[in-house]
């Protein structure tokens, strides 16, 4: 393909649209869970004790950049004034109220809050701020918001939210895929790996430092713990390569019979069936932050429209398969 041909083909890409609803459930998601996270750091203390400089009555001494020192710095004034905005803003978003700019503001003072303290913030930091900044740029505001409820209540009859474009929830679902790649590579200690007995969960168990509660029990069951580290590791290694399955969608009407093969395999489902285990078995036995529900809000990118309308006429058919008895 000449040059001109591909930057035809990477214009027609980005240009796509589709109906705004799968980001629009990212966007109660995320909003969520990224609402409950300033609430959070506010009631328990977080914000006074490590966001507030030890002059103003914090912990520590700090020396924060970008907008909290262009604000007067690491003040009670200032930090409680930011995430004042930030959790409006994250309001906003949740609402679909204001458009686009909320979503804008929203990362811009989580990424602040977070940037002043660099021991306070985890990787879901990032993804939230993600996440924020590519709600952003797609209009997913358009549909599931307060301002389209009241709009359709105005009108005489409902009218289907206008398309939006497609890429950003495209880059939601590679931020997802990139995030779980790097994290299986990242566990570079032999507990994690055959060298090791897949042992990871074991010693997690074992360690208070995470855990709910006791889990010293698991003990008795280390080759449970064995095949659900060894499923973990693999998976978060090898979940980059369910770009394959979308490429092999794009192109299965001019691919070859491999590409018409792998098509037809949709990878998704046994991808989000593992990871909606995996995020609930963290949620039910560890202590790791907001991470594994961030992470469970970026699973409605891999959701298309088309897919979503698919399961809707599914489950219709299903309960009135019931209705008739049989």
């Amino acid at each position: 393909m000449s040059k001109r041909g591909r930057l035809a083909a990477w214009v027609d890409f980005t240009s796509e649209t589709e109906a705004p609803i799968s980001l629009a459930w990212f966007r109660v998601a995320l909003s969520t869970v990224l609402l409950g996270t300033i609430i959070d750091a506010m009631y328990s203390g977080v914000l006074s004790a490590m966001w507030i400089d030890r002059a103003y009555g914090g912990a520590l001494t700090l020396n924060p950049s970008g907008l909290v020192a262009w604000l007067g710095g690491a003040t009670p004034a200032v930090v409680w004034s930011v995430a004042i905005v930030s959790l409006v803003a994250t309001a906003l978003v949740l609402l679909g109220v204001g458009g686009r700019t909320p979503a804008l503001v929203a990362a811009q003072t989580y990424f602040a809050l977070t940037r002043i303290q660099g021991e306070t913030i985890g990787g879901y930091d990032g993804l939230m701020v993600n996440g924020m900044l590519l709600l952003f740029l797609s209009g997913a505001h358009t549909d599931l918001s307060l301002t389209r409820w009241l709009a359709r209540r105005r009108e005489a009859k409902s009218t289907p939210p206008e398309p939006i474009l497609a890429w950003p929830r495209y880059l939601l679902i590679f931020q997802l895929l990139v995030m779980y790649g790097f994290t299986g590579i990242q566990k570079v200690s032999p507990v994690w790996t055959p060298l090791g007995g897949y042992s990871a969960l074991y010693w997690v168990y074992q360690d208070p430092t995470w855990r709910r509660f006791d889990m010293d029990w698991t003990a008795g069951y280390s080759w449970a713990l064995s095949l659900m580290t060894a499923v973990t590791w693999h998976w978060e290694v090898m979940a980059p390569g369910l770009l394959m399955f979308y490429w092999a969608r794009r192109r299965r009407e001019s691919g070859g019979r491999f590409v018409r093969a792998l098509s037809r395999w949709d990878l998704r489902k046994p991808f989000v069936l593992v990871g909606v285990c995996l995020h609930l078995g963290i949620l039910l036995t560890l202590q790791v932050g907001p991470f594994s529900l961030v992470s469970l809000a970026y699973y409605f990118a891999l959701l298309s429209p088309g897919d979503r309308e698919a399961l809707r006429v599914w489950w219709r058919a299903r309960g009135a398969t019931r209705a008739v008895g049989v």
